[in-house]
């Protein structure tokens, strides 16, 4: 018995079946690891009043562990993408879903603000993996047309795992409160959906070329759809070498741009819509999720625009990519008129087109990580340009909230709907199409008709 389940775990489930279209299954199954990511997070917030209240620490008190959060996950982000890059996405996700999934669980038996703060920052460490390990997923499944479609998909499970965070953990609060135990179920509740993903994840997931539940004409699908020159070699991910691409710096600007707007509706909207339209608690409650829901629509939007215009304009991946981000960035400047609306309903409509908008943009030049470096590069460039989009988010938030009391907030809402009209330049001007792309183009069409 033992010995057949050591096996088990170290070789996963290779039986003798095949799956069809088995690529977006796997995508789902990164997908369902962004909703417990996200679920992992999100539930000290729900439960933060109680939390409060149990450990007798303050408002102040709680930013500096949400800081710590934030400032660990800035940090890891090209730390985690370099060690999945490393060791390989089977096992490096794996090791990373434990470990958040551990420190959210040992949240139930911090014992002050203190220890709760460098819980969170275990946390922000660990947590950092999930988007790089994404990307790297969808840069090995999918041929390039249909990779911002699964980039989308992925990156939609983070406003999942944050709407399901709020009943989850309010349900086992309310179920265990009777035994004093609320909110630390609370804590092990989701900490342990975090263990079963992880070894879900591990018993399942392989890449394209070892997974015995591929078929062979999906791999040939994948493998022609996908660029030559950026197939992984086996040397490791050379950092330096990267930072001095123009590419990298094309990508890593847009994002430093692009992150203040989810930055602000995550963070701002509803104290916005308190204090500047007035709108009563109840009412914030039944429309402010709007934004979000739009969001999770923009994340695919744009993997479908870019394969519209790949099949049917016939441009290149990069062009295509260029082309979606830009059509998001106009859209984005619908955000810059709550400035000067006076509708709360209008201001939250218009916050929608920018979620919208935001997560189009976002899904797409997280995507061209994939699109313009190695297979054995894409978690570090992923990780390393999300430092930057964190860095600018984080920024952002330090001066609306040191200037808003002076001068508004109709400012930074203008300031968002240009940013990434800026970062659509940027693409435009530092990108550069890899030499081998555009003869590839026309061959990589030809070959991924051929067979489908």
């Amino acid at each position: 018995m033992w010995p057949d389940l050591f096996k088990l775990m170290v070789e996963g489930f290779d039986i003798n079946i095949k799956v069809k279209n088995l690529r977006w299954y796997i995508i789902a199954l990164v997908c369902l690891g962004t909703i417990v990511n996200y679920l992992s997070r999100s539930s000290l917030s729900i439960a933060a009043p109680q939390v409060m209240s149990d450990l007798n620490f303050t408002e102040k008190e709680y930013s500096w562990i949400v800081s710590a959060f934030q400032i660990c996950y800035t940090i890891a982000q090209p730390i985690a993408g370099y060690i999945i890059d490393m060791i390989g996405l089977k096992v490096g996700f794996f090791i990373f879903a434990i470990a958040w999934s551990l420190f959210n669980m040992a949240h139930a038996f911090a014992g002050g603000w203190v220890s709760l703060a460098f819980l969170r920052g275990g946390m922000g460490l660990t947590e950092a993996a999930a988007i790089p390990a994404g990307m790297k997923a969808s840069a090995e499944w999918f041929p390039a047309k249909e990779r911002g479609i699964a980039g989308g998909l992925f990156n939609a499970g983070t406003s999942v795992g944050a709407m399901l965070a709020p009943p989850l953990v309010v349900w086992a609060m309310l179920t265990f409160e009777n035994s004093g135990l609320g909110t630390e179920m609370a804590f092990i509740i989701t900490g342990g959906v975090g263990i079963l993903f992880a070894i879900t994840w591990y018993l399942i997931y392989r890449s394209p070329a070892k997974h015995s539940w591929l078929t062979k004409k999906e791999l040939d699908y994948i493998e022609q759809g996908q660029e030559k020159h950026l197939v992984a070699n086996d040397g490791k991910p050379a950092i330096k070498e990267i930072l001095k691409q123009r590419n990298f710096w094309g990508l890593a600007i847009a994002r430093f741009l692009a992150d203040p707007a989810w930055g602000t509706l995550s963070f701002w909207m509803p104290l916005y819509l308190t204090s500047v339209m007035h709108l009563p608690l109840k009412e914030i409650a039944m429309f402010a999720w709007l934004p979000f829901l739009a969001a999770d629509f923009g994340c695919v939007a744009g993997g479908f625009m870019a394969k519209f215009f790949m099949e049917k304009l016939h441009m290149t991946t990069l062009n295509a990519r260029r082309t979606s981000f830009t059509i998001g960035a106009i859209l984005m400047l619908a955000i810059g008129f709550v400035s000067i609306v006076k509708d709360p309903y209008v201001a939250i409509a218009l916050m929608s087109v920018g979620g919208f908008a935001h997560q189009t943009l976002s899904t797409v030049v997280i995507t061209m990580s994939a699109d313009l470096f190695k297979k054995n590069e894409v978690a570090t460039v992923v990780g390393l340009a999300g430092s930057a989009a964190w860095i600018g988010q984080l920024s952002f938030t330090l001066v609306l909230g040191a200037l808003v009391a002076i001068i508004g907030y109709g400012p930074f809402f203008i300031s968002l709907s240009i940013f990434d009209v800026i970062g659509a330049v940027v693409l435009w001007v530092l990108l550069k199409e890899p030499a081998s792309q555009t003869v590839a183009h026309c061959q990589m069409k030809k070959a991924t008709a051929a067979a489908y």
